[in-house]
């Protein structure tokens, strides 16, 4: 999609967005869409929920952990005194 902004892919990854794409996957593979149909609905996908997610939810997070134990989606647990969060900028392109 040349011409056009990039965004964050990392809602496919929610329940919402795994729903879509294995809906997606059965149709391309019973031939009901092209492939390309597919991509431009996961591209349209990732606009709208960074828009709204940006428009809607205001929230903010702050907290201070002490001894924290995390455990790993393979159930192993790591405990660590360090956590690095990683966020994206979810602003719309052109917005400062």
């Amino acid at each position: 999609m040349s011409g056009t902004q990039a965004y964050y892919e990392l809602y496919r990854q929610t329940s919402v967005g795994q729903a879509l794409t294995d809906t997606l996957d059965d149709l391309i593979s019973d031939n009901r869409i092209q492939p390309q149909l597919a991509i431009k609905i996961l591209f349209h996908f990732d606009r709208i929920m960074t828009e709204t997610l940006a428009d809607k939810v205001k929230a903010r997070l702050s907290f201070k952990v002490k001894d924290l134990n995390i455990k790993l989606e393979n159930q192993n647990q790591v405990t660590t005194d360090r956590v690095k969060i990683v966020s994206c900028n979810s602003k719309r392109p052109g917005e400062v």
